[in-house]
């Protein structure tokens, strides 16, 4: 059984900065990937970032030269650093990985999702 909780979302001024945090707890085995995704009321959710255990990154392009994400895989912790926020940018933020759980094999696995709310 693996948990992802989210922390960091709330409200924010445009061209403000927050800093989400995504940890998974349990039996982890590997991490193949972990990633950022958000959904805006009316809209699909789309992926935001990710990054896989290789090192390699991608982001939106919406995002791109403002978010940042990295991991501590010893916390197995992942991390979206945003910065220049626009109220485009508002939306649920929900965090993902890709990982097995034991021996069993590999899946994803969803956290909870933070909102996060940018307006003057």
């Amino acid at each position: 059984q693996v948990q992802l909780v989210e922390s960091g979302g709330g409200s924010v001024q445009p061209g403000g900065s927050l800093r989400l945090s995504c940890t998974a707890s349990g039996s982890i085995f590997s991490i193949y990937a972990m990633a950022w995704y958000r959904r805006a009321p009316g809209k699909q959710r789309e992926l935001v970032a990710g990054i896989m255990s290789g090192g390699r990154k991608n982001y939106a392009d919406s995002v791109k030269g403002r978010f940042t994400i990295s991991t501590d895989y010893a916390k197995t912790t992942v991390y979206l650093q945003m910065n220049s926020l626009k109220p485009e940018d508002t939306a649920v933020y929900y965090c993902n990985a890709d990982l097995q759980i034991g021996t069993t094999g590999r899946s994803n696995y969803w956290g909870q999702g933070t909102q996060v709310t940018v307006s003057s």
